[in-house]
């Protein structure tokens, strides 16, 4: 199974909390249940690659400051709300270089940085 690392306590309040996450979202039901699910999906797949390969999902991989940084969809693509997470090695570090296709089969530990909005 996935261990899920979160940056701070108020990240995993919010990944956590039913009503942290509605805070979050303004009390939007949808996205909390969703939110809720994600986290579950994270921590019941044996490894990063289980998530990647489910389109649902829609991993992908973030660019400049965040370099080596992943996003999943909280709902869909049409929704702008992001978990935003970093695979981290056996020892909770961060892979240098972060090349997902070679480490995704062996990745089974991630540090979500944040749930955000991310692209506004």
């Amino acid at each position: 199974m996935l261990h899920i690392e979160y940056k701070n306590e108020k990240v995993k309040e919010q990944c956590t909390s039913v009503k942290a996450a509605k805070k979050l979202f303004g009390g939007d039901a949808a996205l909390t249940t969703s939110l809720l699910a994600r986290i579950n999906a994270l921590k019941n797949a044996d490894t990063l690659r289980d998530i990647i390969v489910q389109s649902r999902f829609h991993f992908h991989s973030l660019q400049g400051n965040m370099d080596g940084y992943f996003a999943i969809d909280v709902k869909t693509r049409r929704e702008p709300w992001r978990i935003i997470l970093q695979p981290l090695d056996d020892n909770k570090q961060p892979y240098n270089p972060c090349n997902i296709d070679e480490i995704s089969g062996s990745v089974r530990i991630v540090e979500i940085e944040e749930v955000s909005k991310h692209y506004e």
